[in-house]
């Protein structure tokens, strides 16, 4: 089997901010989206940041592990980068590590590409929807605008929570 790689804009291996309790946080490279007034422009740009391959980074969260509450992955848009983020959420689960995905695509969206389905399936938490300057707010949890979601993913099931 092929070692599977991931093009990362960073890591930060113990965060609060992004999602609940103890997070290790991912930041992919590369999004389409190009929101005005994101948070990561430095991101957006699919051929920036460094690869890196998963063993490395399964490596740096099992180390981890133990003070962690799981593992977010934001950006850019992980999914951009469906297939290794997949195999890394799989993988986290098994550490009874929650995951914790943003997009600028909306859950209707992700829905409708037969390529990020299985990532989709593996998240539990997802906060869907571009970033919107208009609707900017430090109010609510997680969000950068209020035009965003929040979502509990459960076998199937989803939760909107507002």
């Amino acid at each position: 089997m092929a070692v599977l790689k991931l093009r990362i804009a960073g890591i930060i291996p113990e965060s609060i901010v992004d999602g609940p309790g103890f997070r290790f946080a991912v930041f992919t490279q590369g999004c389409p989206h190009h929101c005005p007034g994101c948070h990561n422009p430095q991101t957006h740009d699919p051929r920036g940041g460094r690869e890196v391959s998963l063993l490395v980074l399964m490596r740096q969260i099992w180390h981890s592990r133990q003070n962690l509450d799981g593992v977010t992955f934001s950006g850019g848009d992980p999914f951009c980068q469906p297939e290794p983020l997949y195999h890394l959420a799989r993988w986290c689960h098994r550490l009874k590590l929650n995951v914790m995905a943003y997009s600028g695509w909306t859950l209707a969206e992700l829905r409708a590409k037969p390529e990020c389905q299985r990532l989709l399936n593996e998240i539990d938490v997802l906060v869907d929807g571009r970033f919107m300057i208009a609707y900017r707010t430090l109010e609510m949890r997680f969000r950068g605008s209020s035009n965003q979601r929040l979502y509990h993913l459960n076998h199937g099931e989803v939760v909107s929570v507002e």
